[in-house]
């Protein structure tokens, strides 16, 4: 008696078997992969539907879990220990001279209008200059000035004096210590040529009173 063309010369593997083939196709897959799929790669008569029954109720309560994606099925994070996948980096951001000079300006200058930026450096401040900084959340805007048309200005930000180590912008150095520190050479930045030595500094009071919004 001729035996059926369906009919495998050899049997299917135990269940145990067949859930460690669907583990090891699913875990070595980035993608979700279908039941057609797996069916495709196992031996004949297997059964990959009843194998990922079995092996979804033993990945319960894991650190992974079998889960159903769309048709598909894949080996994921338990949901509730996402937050351990989580990697932070920090991107370096370069600044321009440009924001580099307006940032001392107005940190030695506050609070400071653009026009009065613009005077001090002689050049004009693009609008994406200013912008970077408020982004970065190093300056922002402070009080209208009282003068006609009452023109917005600018100071730092907390975040501004807390990367830098700062309690205040009191606490910013004085030319002494920018020479002393080598970041002055023949002519101090923009942003501290008018500011007075740090010994000289209590003798000029009004401009205390610039870094107070």
């Amino acid at each position: 008696m001729s035996k059926p063309e369906n009919d495998s010369l050899f049997e299917a593997p135990p269940m145990g078997e067949q859930e460690r083939m669907v583990e090891a196709i699913m875990f070595a897959t980035a993608d979700p992969v279908s039941v057609n799929e797996l069916i495709g790669r196992m031996p004949h008569g297997c059964d990959p539907a009843e194998a990922l029954a079995h092996l979804r109720k033993r990945y319960e309560g894991r650190g992974v879990n079998v889960v159903k994606v769309g048709d598909a099925w894949a080996i994921r994070t338990a949901p509730d220990l996402g937050f351990l996948m989580q990697k932070e980096t920090v991107e370096t951001r370069k600044l321009s001279r440009a924001a580099i000079e307006t940032l001392a300006i107005v940190a030695y200058h506050q609070p400071v209008t653009r026009a009065e930026i613009e005077e001090i450096r002689g050049v004009s401040v693009s609008r994406g200059t200013v912008d970077q900084l408020i982004e970065m959340e190093w300056i922002r805007f402070g009080r209208r000035k009282m003068t006609p048309g009452r023109p917005v200005t600018f100071v730092v930000t907390q975040g501004f004096l807390d990367h830098f180590g700062l309690e205040n912008a009191r606490d910013l150095p004085g030319l002494k210590d920018l020479r002393a520190a080598g970041l002055l050479e023949n002519r101090p930045p923009p942003g501290a040529a008018v500011l007075a030595d740090t010994d000289e500094a209590d003798e000029d009071e009004n401009q205390t009173e610039l870094f107070e919004d």
